[in-house]
């Protein structure tokens, strides 16, 4: 009678249950560490194009060449614009410091205006020269930010044929939700490799705003790149594709490139 008993209690999990899905998930905060702990080589050169599109479908290309090296532990990233001449010697140059008590520094020279502009943290969520990512959205890349929400890892879905972790994330603060222009993230973080694959936006009325795409990965170097974005507003139906090439991980950059004075001078 015992052993019936016993073997009833296992049948329905009463006497050991099955730990939950949610148990045997990895926690949002290591996540979003991993995908800082990517490798992506010392520095990085490549040629980043712009694609923006507007509501009635009138196009805009931006083309410029990016470039990044770490300094230790502290990411720096320049971008100059080449093409088309009304924006041609604009440039952007933030330096992504480890600690999270420091903020960021980011510069934005005009040429126009010729005065190079300090991006403040508290703008670090305005839109990045015209195009559908924010400033703080640029610098991130298909990383996910360590220290700005609370994550909670809700699953896993294939991201076209990928299997990804699903997390939500919510600003920890009021100020930082007001800083960053989202209420609420939804992002898709690729299990093997470890990289952002999607990410859906809410505004901070908690509107749908956007979905991101990250799509045509692959090794470049050894090193897992990727080599187009996909971003539409759901709000104004604008759209931004971001589209990279001429990846070199290899060749050595000058300190000098990362610098406020090279942004007036460029390259």
């Amino acid at each position: 009678m015992k052993t019936k008993l016993i073997i009833g209690l296992l049948a329905i999990g009463l006497l050991f249950p099955a730990k939950s899905n949610a148990q045997s998930l990895p926690s949002g905060k290591s996540i979003a560490d991993k995908t800082h702990a990517r490798d992506e080589g010392v520095s990085m050169s490549r040629t980043l194009t712009m694609e923006l599109k507007d509501k009635r479908g009138k196009v805009r290309i931006r083309e410029t060449t990016s470039l990044r090296k770490y300094f230790g532990e502290e990411k720096r990233l320049a971008i100059f614009y080449l093409t088309p001449k009304s924006v041609m010697g604009t440039a952007f140059l933030t330096y992504d410091y480890p600690d999270p008590s420091v903020d960021d520094d980011q510069w934005l020279y005009m040429p126009a205006l010729r005065k190079t502009r300090r991006i403040s943290a508290a703008n670090r969520g305005d839109y990045f020269l015209g195009t559908d990512l924010t400033y703080e959205d640029i610098k991130l890349e298909t990383r996910i930010s360590r220290d700005d929400y609370n994550y909670k890892t809700i699953g896993k879905e294939l991201i076209n044929g990928h299997e990804s972790y699903v997390l939500e994330g919510n600003p920890i603060n009021d100020k930082i939700a007001k800083e960053l222009g989202y209420s609420k993230v939804k992002l898709w973080v690729d299990a093997k490799i470890w990289m952002l694959r999607k990410a859906d936006s809410w505004d901070i009325a908690g509107n749908f705003l956007k979905t991101t795409e990250i799509t045509d990965i692959k090794q470049v170097q050894g090193i897992w790149t990727y080599h187009q974005i996909h971003v539409k507003n759901h709000k104004t139906n604008h759209q931004t594709y971001f589209r990279i090439s001429d990846i070199d991980y290899q060749t050595e950059i000058s300190d000098d490139t990362f610098t406020k004075e090279a942004l007036v001078n460029g390259l």
